[in-house]
């Protein structure tokens, strides 16, 4: 199968997308993973968005499409990907239309992740991390450490990152209204959107996605 993974911040994709693609057995190709691929490699894509970066500025489509072609175009996608923050916007969607055009191929699903705004924030602005390891992440409503502030395995002070503040992840919100969300209606338009709820346990979702994916042939 060749799916996109939609869904705003705090919708769980990349906890989603690393269980789907395992259950269907095809590759997880997420935007950061690429980027952090090709500038650790330095691949000219690579180069190039560092460059961007290094600059203070946004990557440009071009750049990003490239990589995502070069990643498509690997033996282990041959028969099938999950991509996931990739297509971030139309321009991007209508690229890799081209790109899966030029292959004799097509994208089976869009897999649309929908989470209420309110329960994005609430899953963002509620992350608290350790200062002395930041692997150590609670929640505070849904993993609470046993002492306010203070990490349950270290010790260390507990604190809430700049990215999961209120204001930045609204801001974040926002920014997916604008760029990302557009390309729903854009796939829907092929009928290729598949909508689900992304509330509740990762299991259930997980389990709610895939029979989605691959409904019964009985019926």
């Amino acid at each position: 199968m060749r799916i996109v993974l939609v869904g705003p911040p705090g919708a769980g994709k990349g906890t989603q997308a690393a269980y789907l693609a395992e259950n269907l057995s095809i590759p997880h190709i997420s935007t950061g993973d690429l980027f952090r691929a090709n500038m650790s490699q330095g691949t000219d894509l690579g180069k190039q968005a560092r460059a961007y970066i290094d600059a203070g500025q946004l990557v440009p489509d071009e750049v990003t499409i490239g990589m995502a072609k070069d990643r498509m175009s690997q033996s282990d996608a041959v028969n099938g990907f999950l991509l996931d923050g990739f297509p971030r916007n139309v321009g991007q969607a209508e690229a890799l239309d081209v790109m899966l055009k030029d292959e004799g191929v097509k994208l089976d699903a869009v897999l649309d992740l929908e989470v209420p705004e309110d329960e994005v924030v609430k899953r963002i602005a509620g992350r608290r991390v350790c200062r002395r390891d930041s692997a150590h992440v609670f929640h505070l409503s849904y993993s609470p450490p046993k002492t306010e502030g203070v990490c349950d395995v270290c010790g260390g002070e507990l604190y809430q990152r700049h990215d999961d503040s209120e204001e930045t992840v609204r801001t974040r919100l926002e920014v997916y209204h604008t760029q990302t969300e557009p390309i729903i209606d854009y796939y829907r338009a092929q009928g290729l959107v598949v909508t689900i709820s992304a509330l509740g346990e990762v299991a259930d979702v997980t389990a709610r996605a895939m029979a989605a994916l691959t409904p019964s042939d009985e019926g």
